[in-house]
């Protein structure tokens, strides 16, 4: 413990943080304040109050860490077939204690814009946001998405869906059909039906399989 007051820097910052989402993992966001945080990184609140402004800051940088892993992405063939394994494995986590700890934190930060604007999805951070352009580009070159449909807003549609079902809904988990309704009735149009000039044309036949 007396060694850990010497730590400085990215060191001081990563135990600080392990110490936070090891609290969140444990306990959830009711647990989480900077005395239990500061005696678990083996330092005290200042070194917290220096870089977060206070709990719900710091409970956001925790959580962001531990949403931070990297998954391959699905490779089935076919956009449809991407798409909705993507969405699926988003709402397996959201349903999973992450989703608990990130819909905790949600209400926690309240109308704070700043830490909202942090506690989106991972799919909407940058290279989530690629891996959904990766599979759009796929697509695109098999012919199964018009070459419009190319664009982050596009891409990130899917997940505001899904994501605006756990956070104005307050759902524990979004059923089965909802995604694939997301997919079906919404996605597929958009990026299948798509014309140069931006609109969404109709789609013909069925895409459920």
């Amino acid at each position: 413990m007396a060694q850990a007051t010497r730590r400085r820097g990215a060191e001081l910052e990563e135990a600080i943080l392990q110490a936070a989402a090891e609290v969140l993992m444990e306990s959830g966001v009711p647990a989480l304040t900077m005395d239990e945080v500061a005696r678990r990184a083996g330092t005290n609140k200042n070194a917290l109050y220096r870089r977060w402004p206070n709990r719900v800051a710091l409970g956001v940088a925790a959580y962001r860490r531990l949403a931070a892993t990297e998954t391959a992405l699905p490779d089935t063939g076919s956009l449809r077939g991407d798409t909705l394994e993507m969405l699926r494995r988003a709402n397996s986590t959201w349903s999973s204690p992450y989703g608990e700890i990130l819909r905790g934190l949600i209400a926690a930060a309240g109308s704070a814009p700043a830490l909202l604007s942090e506690l989106r999805d991972p799919a909407a951070d940058g290279a989530h946001e690629a891996a959904w352009l990766t599979l759009l580009g796929r697509a695109v070159a098999r012919g199964d998405a018009a070459p419009e449909a190319l664009h982050p807003r596009v891409a990130s549609t899917p997940m505001a869906l899904l994501r605006n079902e756990y956070v104005m809904l307050g759902v524990p988990s979004v059923p089965d059909a909802v995604l694939i309704e997301i997919i079906d009735e919404v996605f597929l149009p958009l990026v299948q039906g798509r014309d140069p000039h931006g609109t969404v044309a109709a789609v013909q036949g069925a895409r459920r399989t």
